[in-house]
């Protein structure tokens, strides 16, 4: 019996958004689900504190992957979004809950947390491009919500180990697991195609090459790169952070329940910055989050030696500022190319951006060896400052 996809005559429905930000936190609280059991995957694998830069770096490099791929083939422009983010939520999803097998190899969970990136490049930038497809004015707005909701899932899984639902760590597998089969099928059956989407029918190979030509374009992903310089690696090692505070201090914050909150936080700060490029445009907002995220990493060494309610204070406002510039970047880079190229663009600058965030953390993993622990986050400031310099010239007016 096939099945058969509702009308699209209800392309303008008032609920469009509301799935798509649903789906989207559903489908990318897969991201941070093995990092959220770190804990319980050394005591399974034997691995040390290097799994912190293993486990997170091997779903990257799969995304990356993935990202490739659906850009060179213009997948998501050749194809329906729908489609396409439905069956990546379930084949990402499977890849998740191989962390369930009762014996977990080093290479088990490698392929695991690799797989669950690849698929993940057929949600996150797609999820955008779906936005992009409803959305030919207040995009800004529209993707503010729609990446506060890949923050607030990708936090997710620190909530559920933190409020220690079970002594069985796997809670957090199956539960991410199951959120993204959802959202992959809110998704095909309650969202058609959108009004915007002009699909490409021919396969062009160098489309991405070509992208790079156009000034705006390239304005917008450079400044997109230097943001994700700083924020996967940031994001990663909060609760090495927190943990390095408590050792200092001789405190006990709860590591997993600050790590929710301060990464959650920023997904307000994504919402709120949508509705701030509204009134000021989407570079503006972009370029403010930008330096005063790059700011508070600079003296991020002295937030080691303040009061716990303080340090946490700096960490929160971090954590708002160093994600709140990347849906108007993503605004900026959609607005600069063809609509018949948005998704490829879309799926391109994530390629990039994310192979440069593997960079970062595994940087980060080494400086641990040579730096003391409170100054970690310092090397990260070399992202803010690139971004800045490539915005800071004009040719960028949304």
């Amino acid at each position: 019996m096939s099945i058969v996809k509702p009308s699209t005559k209800l392309k303008t429905g008032w609920y469009i958004l509301p799935i798509i930000i649903i789906s989207q936190f559903a489908c990318t609280s897969l991201w941070f689900a093995g990092n959220a059991v770190l804990d319980d995957l050394i005591l399974k694998t034997g691995l040390g504190t290097e799994i912190i830069g293993y486990v997170l770096s091997s779903v990257q490099i799969g995304f990356i992957l993935g990202t490739l791929v659906f850009a060179i083939l213009m997948i998501v422009d050749r194809y329906s979004p729908s489609k396409v983010f439905m069956f990546s939520a379930f084949l990402a999803a499977s890849c998740n809950m191989l962390l369930l097998l009762q014996d977990i190899a080093n290479a088990t969970l490698f392929i695991a947390r690799l797989g669950t990136g690849f698929f993940l490049a057929g949600i996150y930038p797609v999820g955008m491009k779906i936005a992009a497809d409803y959305y030919e004015k207040g995009l800004g707005k529209a993707l503010g919500y729609l990446v506060g909701a890949l923050v607030l899932g990708t936090a997710f899984p620190h909530l559920l180990q933190g409020l220690k639902l079970s002594e069985d760590y796997t809670i957090v597998i199956k539960i991410t697991s199951l959120l993204a089969i959802l959202g992959g099928v809110f998704i095909y059956f309650l969202v058609p195609n959108g009004p915007y989407r002009k699909p490409s029918k021919v396969l062009q190979l160098r489309a991405g090459i070509a992208l790079f030509k156009i000034p705006a374009f390239k304005k917008a992903a450079i400044g997109y790169f230097g943001h994700m310089w700083e924020l996967y690696a940031f994001w990663a090692f909060i609760p090495f952070a927190i943990k390095t505070y408590n050792s200092i201090h001789n405190n006990h914050l709860p590591f997993s329940l600050w790590t929710f909150f301060i990464i959650g936080l920023g997904g307000i700060s994504c919402a709120i910055g949508g509705h701030f490029a509204l009134r000021w445009g989407s570079k503006k907002v972009a370029v403010i989050s930008l330096l005063l995220s790059g700011f508070l990493c600079m003296t991020s060494p002295l937030f080691f030696l303040l009061p716990a309610s303080l340090f946490l204070l700096a960490f929160c406002l971090w954590g708002m500022f160093v994600v709140s510039d990347s849906p108007q970047f993503s605004t900026l880079v959609a607005y600069a190319v063809p609509l018949e190229l948005k998704g490829t663009a879309l799926t391109l600058v994530n390629c990039i951006g994310f192979s440069i965030s593997i960079i970062s953390i595994q940087l980060l993993t080494f400086w641990l060896e040579v730096v003391d622990s409170s100054y970690i986050f310092t090397v990260l400031t070399i992202g803010p400052v690139l971004g800045l310099w490539a915005m800071r010239k004009g040719g960028l007016n949304k």
